[in-house]
């Protein structure tokens, strides 16, 4: 493969992984804001009984985990197509 083509690959991988990060780190703050929210309700039965569930924040966590795995990988392939030749 050309060198141009493993940077650009990198590159890739690289935003993937920044993407990933971010997903996860919003997720985690988007869940502590929910807790904090509803904590400071008078009646905190929804918070207690978990219902209704507020989907966002693990999916946020999940779409960082998988965007961030894809990432690696991607920066996996790149180094073995470099060492390669």
């Amino acid at each position: 493969m050309a060198g141009n083509d493993l940077v650009i690959i990198s590159i890739i991988g690289g935003i993937f992984i920044v993407l990933g990060i971010a997903g996860i780190i919003w997720g985690k703050k988007e869940e502590g804001s929910w807790y904090t929210s509803v904590s400071e309700q008078t009646d905190v039965r929804e918070f207690l009984d978990r219902a209704p569930g507020r989907p966002e924040p693990g999916a946020l966590k999940i779409g960082g985990k998988i965007c961030l795995a894809v990432g690696i990988i991607i920066l996996l392939v790149c180094l073995g197509f470099y060492l390669r030749g």
